[in-house]
């Protein structure tokens, strides 16, 4: 079809460069003929008309060769669309973890579940495949397959939107924003932190939405090192996210699915105490120290800010916890929110003398922040909570 309709503009070329060669050639008669009886002759209307020819001939040669090849984009498209789709599957798999946004981030299923085609020829290799893999070997883990959009460039980095499947088998919403290091620093891998919201079915980043400014101005004066912040919905069935957490550490909104996603999709450190921190910022402040306190084992450090919280639930929950290492926690609040230094110091003291894991407990307060506005507050409050997770946590690397 592409090579037939370029045989019209060859044949218009065509044509049109005869009619103004014969034209350029009698004009030329015309100009000898002038000469031979000493009369002056005009020479534009010759050498336009030879202009003209000369284009046109070289549109005829141009037309040619791609009538020849089937240029234009149809030179063998139907041949290399497959490959095309192919490579980009082969692209998506061996960029695990690297920068792709915003596109399809994808985890390939485990090489058991790609065909049946792959069962013992013969009869003796059957029972011995069967022995190997065990009665009780676990079930394959489902592919990971995630598609970020991207939803805007806060605090100079971006933000990234999906949806995972939460612990009910329910897509639940996820937010994640790229420090600009990300894309400066192509090869670096980056720690983690969860941020958690205190209403149901809801991202801190609704709840807090200049928490992206803190922490991008906390990077830019240097004040802290470069994380990967990760806002996951509030567990739902409950009006209270934060005493569901406190009360069942495993409503933490950071399970193993999302964990995956994440290690999966972009360029994290391994998920680790050493690298995966946890935030909250008022009413999500006390879901942070819940989580910080129960699970150590997922989190190397949590910081709270501005909450107010339930010492006796939370020192329970802390005594609860594995056994392994301690949980670091900051308590900051601005100078003049007393009820909230009122609530930190609280915590404080029931966690130093509560049982077990509770007491081993690391916790700072912060009570120097002071400005102008309560929302300045948050924001100096905010780039003290990033300070402290991200010296807490492993560099980028």
């Amino acid at each position: 079809m592409v090579r037939s309709l370029l045989v019209i503009p060859l044949l218009a070329a065509a044509l049109g460069g005869i009619w103004l060669a014969r034209g350029a050639q009698q004009r030329w008669r015309d100009l000898r003929a002038a000469e031979t009886y000493e009369l002056a002759g005009d020479r534009w209307p010759m050498l336009l008309r030879a202009a003209g020819a000369m284009l046109c001939g070289v549109g005829v040669t141009a037309l040619t060769v791609l009538t020849a090849l089937g240029a234009f984009g149809g030179l063998g498209r139907g041949d290399q669309e497959p490959d095309r789709v192919g490579s980009a599957v082969d692209v998506a798999g061996a960029r695990s973890g690297s920068e792709v946004g915003p596109a399809v981030r994808q985890q390939a299923a485990p090489p058991a579940a790609e065909s049946p085609a792959a069962e013992p020829a013969s009869g003796a290799g059957a029972p011995a495949a069967a022995g190997a893999a065990g009665p009780a070997a676990a079930p394959a883990a489902p592919a990971v397959i995630s598609h970020f959009d991207s939803v805007g460039h806060p605090g100079g980095g971006e933000l990234l939107q999906s949806a995972v499947l939460g612990p009910d088998g329910q897509p639940r919403n996820i937010r994640v924003w790229l420090p600009p290091q990300y894309a400066m620093e192509p090869n670096a891998r980056f720690p983690v932190v969860v941020m958690h919201a205190s209403a149901p079915r809801r991202t801190a980043d609704a709840e807090v939405p200049d928490v992206f400014e803190g922490i991008g101005s906390a990077l830019q004066n240097g004040k802290s090192r470069p994380f990967i912040l990760v806002a996951p919905e509030a567990p739902n069935g409950t009006g209270h996210p934060c005493e569901l957490v406190a009360a069942a550490p495993a409503a933490v909104a950071d399970d193993l699915t999302l964990r995956t996603t994440i290690a999966a999709t972009f360029r994290t450190l391994p998920p680790s105490p050493a690298s995966w921190g946890t935030l909250g910022v008022e009413g999500g402040a006390p879901c942070a120290a819940a989580a910080g306190l129960a699970r150590p084992d997922l989190y190397g450090a949590a910081a709270a800010v501005s909450g107010r919280y339930d010492a006796a639930a939370l020192t329970q929950t802390g005594a609860e916890a594995p056994a392994g290492g301690a949980a670091k926690l900051l308590l900051a609040a601005a100078r003049g929110d007393s009820a909230g230094l009122d609530a930190a110091r609280k915590l404080q003291s029931a966690l130093k003398a509560g049982p077990g894991a509770a007491a081993k407990a690391e916790v700072r307060i912060s009570d120097n922040v002071q400005d102008f506005t309560p929302d300045r507050e948050r924001l100096r409050l905010v780039r003290q909570a990033a300070q402290f997770l991200a010296e807490a946590l492993a560099k980028a690397s």
